[in-house]
C-alpha cells in the first residue's frame, strides 16, 4: 500500500500546485486583452501599463502551467501505467487537441510580446484574445479527459478487455460538459477575486491607486459575473452527479440512509464509525429537490452501497461544505461590487478595500476543495466502476523517493513565481498617479 499512498499524494499534490498556475494563465488574458482595449480606446497611460504589467504575469503563468502539466503528463505514465495502458488509445484524443491548443497559445503569444509598434494595432490586440481563447480550450479539454473518468464512454468493455473503441465519443462523454462549465467558472472566480484582493491591497498601502483601482474593477467585474453564475453551474454538476455517482453525491453530504424527501445538510461533524453527522443543519427535502427537482424524490445513503466502494466519507463532505460556502460567499461579494458601482463613496471606505483583499485567497481554496470532491469521491475508482485506483498504480519501488522530490521542486517553483510577480507589482508601483 506505500506505493499507492505515495502514487496518490504526488498525484494530489501537483495536480493541486498545477490547477493554481493554470488558471490563473488561463483566464489573466482576458484582463489584459480588456484593459488593452481601454488604451486603445483612451490612450490612457493607466490603461498601457497595466496591460503590460499583465502581460508579464501571463507569461510567467504560461510558463510554469506548463511545466507543471508536462510534469503531470508524465507522471500518469510512471505512476499508473495500467491505466495509461488502456486509457491512452481512448482518451488520447482531447491530450492531441490540448497540445493543439498549447502551440497556439504559444505562437499567439510570442506575436503579443513581440508585436508592439511592429503589428497593426487592432491585429496585435487580437493575438491577445487568442492566447485566452486558446488557454480556455486547452483547460476544457483536459477536464473532458477527467470527465472520461468519472463517466466512462466510448468504448465496450468485455472480459477485461477495452473494444470498439471511440475516441469522439469518449471525449463528449456525459460528464464533459458539466465538468467544463463549473471548472471553467472556477478558474475565473478564483483568479478574478485574487488578482482584485492582490489590487486592493495596494490600494490600501496607497501605492498608484490611479492603476490599480482600474486593475481591481476589470478583475472583479470578470469574477462577480462568474461567481453568480456559479451556483447554476454547481447546479447543473450536482443533478449530473446524482443521476451518474449516486454514492459521490451521498458522500458530499455524508447522507447514510436511504430516504424520499431527503434533507440538505449544511455543516456538521462527520462520525463515519456510528454513520451520522452531528451539530449539523438541516433543510427539509432540499437534498432531493437539489439533486432531482423533487422535492419528494428518493435519495440513496451510503448504507445501500458496498463498502469497499465508499469513498472517504468526512473528507469529501467538508471539502463539499468549503467549496459551497466560499463559493456562496463570493457570489455575495459579487453583488456587493455591483452596488458599489452605484454607491460610488463605498469605494473611498477602507472597510470596502479590506474586504476585498481577505476575500483574495479564498477562490482558489475553493477551487481546490472542489477537485477534493471530484477525485477523492470517485475512489476507489480511477476510472469508475471499470478500473480501480489500486489495480492502476506502478509496481515499481521507492514512490516515496519521487515525491519528496517533486514537493521540493515544487515549492521551489512556487517561492520563484512568487518573487517574480512581487518585483511586477513594484514596477506597477512606479506609475504615477
Amino acid at each position: 500500500m506505500e506505493n499507492l499512498d505515495y502514487a496518490r499524494l504526488q498525484m494530489a499534490f501537483t495536480l493541486g500546485f498545477h490547477i493554481i498556475f493554470a488558471c490563473i494563465g488561463m483566464v489573466m488574458p482576458f484582463f489584459m486583452v480588456v484593459s488593452h482595449h481601454k488604451w486603445l480606446k483612451t490612450r490612457n497611460p493607466v490603461y498601457l501599463k497595466l496591460t503590460k504589467a499583465w502581460l508579464k504575469g501571463v507569461a510567467i503563468f504560461f510558463v510554469t502551467g506548463a511545466v507543471s502539466g508536462t510534469a503531470l503528463s508524465f507522471e500518469l505514465g510512471m505512476l499508473w501505467p495500467e491505466f495509461m495502458k488502456h486509457a491512452g488509445p481512448i482518451i488520447g484524443m482531447p491530450f492531441s487537441l490540448e497540445g493543439a491548443a498549447f502551440f497556439v497559445e504559444a505562437i499567439a503569444l510570442g506575436f503579443y510580446l513581440y508585436g508592439w509598434n511592429k503589428l497593426p494595432e487592432k491585429f496585435h490586440w487580437f493575438t491577445g484574445v487568442i492566447i485566452g481563447v486558446s488557454g480556455v480550450l486547452s483547460g476544457i479539454l483536459v477536464v473532458a479527459a477527467n470527465g472520461w473518468m468519472n463517466a466512462p464512454s466510448g468504448f465496450d468493455y468485455v472480459n477485461g478487455q477495452f473494444t470498439n473503441v471511440d475516441p469522439i465519443q469518449a471525449l463528449l462523454n456525459p460528464a464533459w460538459f458539466s465538468q467544463a462549465l463549473h471548472m471553467t467558472l472556477a478558474a475565473f472566480v478564483a483568479t478574478s477575486f485574487g488578482v482584485a484582493g492582490i489590487h486592493a491591497f495596494q490600494i490600501l498601502r496607497g501605492k498608484a491607486v490611479a492603476v490599480h483601482k482600474s486593475a481591481f474593477k476589470i478583475a472583479i467585474s470578470f469574477g462577480a459575473i462568474a461567481a453568480l453564475l456559479q451556483p447554476i453551474s454547481g447546479d447543473i454538476s450536482a443533478k449530473d452527479v446524482a443521476e451518474r455517482q449516486p454514492v459521490k453525491l451521498a458522500a458530499m453530504e455524508a447522507h447514510f440512509e436511504t430516504e424520499k424527501g431527503a434533507p440538505l445538510f449544511i455543516g456538521g461533524i462527520v462520525d463515519e464509525e456510528k454513520k451520522e453527522v452531528n451539530y449539523k443543519i438541516e433543510i427539509p427535502k432540499a437534498l432531493s429537490f437539489l439533486a432531482f427537482g423533487d422535492f419528494d424524490a428518493e435519495v440513496k445513503g451510503l448504507n445501500e452501497f458496498p463498502e469497499e466502494e465508499i469513498p472517504p466519507v468526512a473528507i469529501v463532505h467538508y471539502a463539499f461544505q468549503v467549496m459551497v460556502g466560499i463559493g456562496t460567499l463570493l457570489a455575495l461579494a459579487g453583488i456587493l461590487f455591483f452596488i458599489s458601482l452605484k454607491k460610488k463613496s463605498w469605494m473611498d471606505s477602507k472597510k470596502y478595500w479590506w474586504f476585498f483583499m481577505l476575500l483574495a485567497p479564498l477562490g482558489f481554496l475553493a477551487l481546490e476543495a472542489g477537485w477534493v470532491v471530484t477525485e477523492v469521491g470517485r475512489q476507489p475508482w480511477i476510472i469508475y466502476q471499470i478500473m480501480r485506483t489500486s489495480d492502476a498504480v506502478t509496481p515499481m519501488p521507492g514512490i516515496k523517493f519521487s515525491f519528496f522530490m517533486y514537493v521540493g521542486v515544487y515549492i521551489l517553483l512556487a517561492l520563484t513565481v512568487t518573487w517574480l510577480m512581487q518585483r511586477q507589482i513594484k514596477s506597477l508601483n512606479t506609475q504615477k498617479d
